[in-house]
């Protein structure tokens, strides 16, 4: 049994200029962290006497013979990708709902792929996850997705993350002192929304016709290198903020639906209890909030969103790991699957053994 956990994360700047129509031709950047909520996947072989050969189970609870008979599209797409040649049972756990603006599939797609090649007896280093993940996303699912969320999941951190026009992506960490990171995670709210939507069926609304929107997309990328030097100076953190705003004012103008009169609504309520800025996360439409609040005024945040969800979190380091590790105890339990009786219980891995 394999158990792997993934971050979601949290994009500041720079979304949209990820998209290969992008940044295949104009190179994109952006600015991101991931951060202390997670994705969990747990991945076993099956024994031989179900009568499935495959089980997924997520918000529903698929038994297939065959992985062409799995619905769950990125599942099926990695089992094949990976070319599974046994029965597997997939369970996935998050910390966040999905479809709610924090990365939440290219999390799940990371973590899986993390699992199942530890199930193999691979251990792929943190850029082959991101690629494995953007490539199975991009061209094994009909989803239309960028390249960032990938690259969060795989790597965490804080980072400056570089799309060429070439395809190559470069991850910078940001080396930020303690003291500048504190100040900045201090000013930091984040609220669900409860609103759901498609990430991906908003994307493709400016996506299609992304050359359209070269004026916005350009902008983008100029925050993202403000937003860079803002927080590597002694500049005032509250600009942080203002940068949020513009960034957003920006954003809703790629598409009708990217926003909505709920969210505006949120948004601009936010602004008159005391925030500076923030932005809808992920494609837009709904899911999570993000907003800049000075701490004194984030009692009145609060109280004027005491309908929503307040989700505290911290920014970290890991990205995604393996922090489980079991496997057939010796040759006696792999024959004991083979010949139908019942496997002997997992073990966690020794340090010796990795």
């Amino acid at each position: 049994m394999i158990i792997s956990r993934t971050p979601f994360r949290i994009s500041f700047f720079g979304g949209g200029t990820d998209y290969p129509a992008w940044y295949l031709k104009h190179g994109g950047a952006v600015l991101a962290t991931s951060i202390n909520k997670y994705c969990y996947l747990t991945v076993r072989y099956l024994p031989p006497f179900f009568e499935h050969r495959f089980r997924v189970v997520y918000s529903k609870i698929e038994d297939c013979l065959s992985v062409d008979e799995i619905q769950h599209p990125t599942a099926r797409a990695i089992l094949k990708y990976l070319e599974i040649d046994r029965g597997v049972e997939i369970h996935h756990d998050g910390d966040l709902p999905a479809r709610s603006g924090m990365g939440s599939s290219s999390s799940f797609s990371v973590g899986l792929l993390h699992a199942l090649y530890a199930l193999k007896g691979r251990m792929p280093g943190k850029h082959k996850l991101a690629m494995d993940a953007i490539c199975v996303e991009q061209e094994h699912t009909d989803e239309t997705v960028g390249s960032q969320d990938q690259v969060a999941a795989a790597y965490g951190g804080f980072n400056h993350v570089i799309f060429d026009a070439d395809g190559e992506i470069t991850v910078r960490p940001m080396t930020l002192t303690r003291e500048r990171t504190e100040e900045l995670s201090r000013n930091l709210m984040l609220f669900y929304t409860g609103i759901r939507r498609i990430a991906s069926e908003v994307a493709r609304t400016y996506v299609e016709e992304i050359e359209d929107r070269a004026e916005q997309l350009t902008s983008f990328g100029r925050l993202v290198d403000e937003g860079v030097s803002l927080l590597s100076s002694d500049r005032d953190v509250r600009d942080f903020g203002e940068l949020l705003d513009e960034a957003w004012q920006i954003k809703r103008t790629l598409s009708r639906d990217v926003s909505n009169p709920e969210v505006e609504g949120l948004y601009n309520a936010a602004r008159e209890a005391g925030a500076v800025g923030g932005k809808i996360l992920g494609a837009g439409g709904g899911g999570f909030l993000l907003l800049f609040v000075p701490p004194e005024k984030q009692k009145d945040v609060l109280v004027r969103f005491d309908n929503l969800i307040h989700v505290p979190f911290e920014f970290e380091t890991n990205g995604s790991q393996i922090i489980f590790f079991g496997r057939e105890e010796d040759h006696a339990s792999q024959e004991m699957v083979r010949s139908g009786q019942i496997l002997k219980p997992f073990r966690e891995l020794d340090p010796a053994d990795k």
